[in-house]
């Protein structure tokens, strides 16, 4: 049963803020990843994305949290099948977070002809479903961030909406969630160099 509905795009932290869950017990954690490890989950997202009726509570089976895509697309259905949920928005400046989701997701967006099972839940949810085909117009892509954001604060009740910038640490996302800070340094993960540097080693981008 999910306790957390993630209403986050990728790229504002939702990596160190996935294992920062994890690690106050709110986890497993789904998210995007969850995609690569079973091509039978993928094909139940896929089914979703093209528009099939979820049984959210099998779909998401097993699993604490959401954060991020795909999940956060249908961040409403979600808060509306699990009343109980909090609903955590994590927020990043937007003109920095253009320039990490340009360097990244959609730099490796691959092309049509590649596209997997998992690929193709992306490309309908995120850069299609999400910015409308659209990421590429910076003016857009931003104006869509910033709608979202406020989309959510207008929708989500106060004593339920969690909104957390990940460089305040843990003190105020523990507070929200009613558990002990812990006596460790706040996660930092996949960081637009870390990113990059497995898309090289991939080989999905030439080095720099």
């Amino acid at each position: 049963m999910l306790k957390v509905v993630g209403a986050s795009f990728g790229r504002t932290g939702t990596s160190s803020v996935r294992l920062a869950l994890e690690t106050l017990g709110f986890g497993p954690c789904h998210y995007m990843r969850e995609l690569f490890a079973s091509p039978a989950h993928a094909q139940e997202w896929l089914r979703v994305a093209d528009g099939g009726n979820p049984d959210w509570k099998r779909l998401l089976n097993g699993f604490a949290t959401t954060i991020a895509w795909p999940a956060a697309f249908y961040w409403r259905e979600l808060a509306a099948a699990f009343p109980e949920a909090k609903v955590l928005l994590i927020v990043r400046d937007p003109a920095s977070w253009y320039a990490s989701m340009s360097r990244t997701l959609y730099r490796t967006r691959p092309a049509e002809a590649e596209e997997t099972v998992r690929d193709l839940v992306i490309e309908k949810i995120v850069w299609r479903g999400t910015f409308s085909g659209r990421f590429g117009d910076r003016d857009h892509a931003m104006g869509v961030y910033r709608a979202h954001l406020d989309e959510v604060r207008q929708a989500v009740p106060p004593g339920r909406l969690i909104e957390f910038e990940p460089s305040r640490g843990w003190e105020p996302l523990c507070a929200a969630l009613g558990v002990d800070v812990p006596d460790l340094p706040f996660p930092v993960a996949n960081t637009t160099d870390e990113y990059l540097r497995r898309a090289e080693q991939a080989g999905v981008i030439p080095p720099r």
